[in-house]
């Protein structure tokens, strides 16, 4: 089959950010979305109350609200694109008693109990995912970004592969599951990768290869459209970008926007990598599998490998030499401050190890840890 990409403005930008809705008094997830959609449309002076905001989206649960940016430019447009968004969202939730908070997992929330929104596509998506399908009480943030020629595509799909450790440190906020510590940084990661299609990319030398994927997903019924092959790192051809959902989702705004500009200056430097006649490296799949193991496990203190030659080195310290590489291509872009943020989450802990530490500092208690969360959206990560 041929998968027609609809080449964009190179590094341009859009964010998706799913955010949980919850009873401001007990922290508990409430599944008002279509409530709280209603009443954005009614405030918006384009919209009947059934249309759909531009930027205010429902998502696969009733307890979830996911906020998308238009088209940007710069890293700062998407967050106060978001912004605006966030406001709009508050401007009905406040009165209703909801707060929001974004996290990969709610903490302790059964994640059985959850109502599906009434979509055709979620519904099958659950009548053959079952269990697993039940379980996807899950939030991340997605980073889209523009690529100028399909034959980009799949090399900085590979390049942002070898970087899928960093992403996942970076953004681990799923620790706790139903109520249990579960021992990982991301319990989000392994989870979300139990449904068809979902997990890593496969890595392919030539679009035509691609296509053949995709055809043969077809073919054999595994999928009914494009947008069902939902791996880590994927490109969407239609809208000529690249995204990136390796992340678990992010608490506050300053964190979405270094993760953000960590994707934008990544992908447009593999774009001037192959500009210039350059290649990108890859790695085995066997070490990339190993790499998203390590991250979600151990987060911030995971150990990764480097290259194909087995090299290692803690996450940390990789990511601190990968900013000062990056930081001429931040300039250009005009994210040098977002991506000097990504700085500031190492230095203060990730979701996962503050989640932990409010949970130790509450002897246990995981209604804290979803108050906190809530404040941190509020007031930003160190309120």
């Amino acid at each position: 089959m041929q998968i027609d990409f609809a080449p964009s403005r190179q590094s341009t930008l859009g964010v998706e950010w799913e955010l949980a809705l919850v009873n401001a008094r007990t922290g508990e997830l409430v599944s008002v979305a279509n409530d709280v959609l209603k009443g954005v449309a009614a405030n918006h002076p384009d919209l009947n109350e059934d249309d759909e905001h531009p930027h205010i989206k429902r998502e696969l649960l009733l307890n979830t609200v996911e906020l998308v940016t238009g088209i940007c430019e710069t890293v700062k447009d998407a967050k106060e694109d978001l912004s605006r968004s966030l406001a709009a969202v508050r401007e009905v939730t406040d009165p209703m008693g909801v707060e929001v908070f974004c996290a990969g997992s709610h903490p302790f929330s059964p994640p059985l109990l959850q109502p599906v929104t009434d979509k055709e596509r979620y519904a099958k998506l659950i009548e053959r995912t079952q269990w697993w399908g039940r379980q996807m009480v899950i939030y991340g943030v997605h980073v889209h970004v523009g690529i100028d020629r399909r034959d980009k595509v799949l090399p900085i799909l590979d390049g942002l592969v070898n970087y899928f450790p960093h992403f996942q440190a970076l953004s681990a906020s799923s620790p706790y599951w139903a109520g249990e510590e579960t021992g990982y940084a991301s319990q989000r990661a392994l989870m979300f990768q139990q449904l068809p299609t979902a997990g890593l990319p496969f890595q392919f030398e030539t679009w035509e290869a691609y296509e053949s994927y995709v055809q043969d997903m077809f073919t054999t019924g595994v999928i009914d459209a494009t947008s069902e092959i939902r791996w880590d790192i994927r490109p969407v051809a239609n809208l000529g970008t690249i995204e990136m959902r390796i992340c678990d989702g992010l608490a506050t705004l300053e964190e979405v926007g270094a993760i953000a500009a960590l994707t934008q200056c990544l992908v447009d430097e593999f774009s001037s990598i192959l500009d210039a006649g350059g290649t990108i490296p890859t790695m085995p799949p066997w070490h990339v599998q190993e790499n998203k193991w390590r991250a979600a496990r151990y987060g911030m203190e995971a150990i990764i490998i480097l290259d194909a030659e087995g090299n290692e080195q803690l996450v940390t310290e990789h990511l601190a030499e990968t900013v000062a590489r990056l930081e001429p291509v931040a300039a250009k872009l005009g994210c040098s401050e977002e991506l000097a943020d990504v700085l500031k989450i190492i230095e203060r802990g990730a979701s996962y190890q503050r989640q932990r530490r409010v949970a130790a500092e509450h002897d246990g208690d995981l209604q804290a840890v979803v108050m906190d969360l809530v404040q941190q959206m509020r007031k930003g990560p160190d309120a």
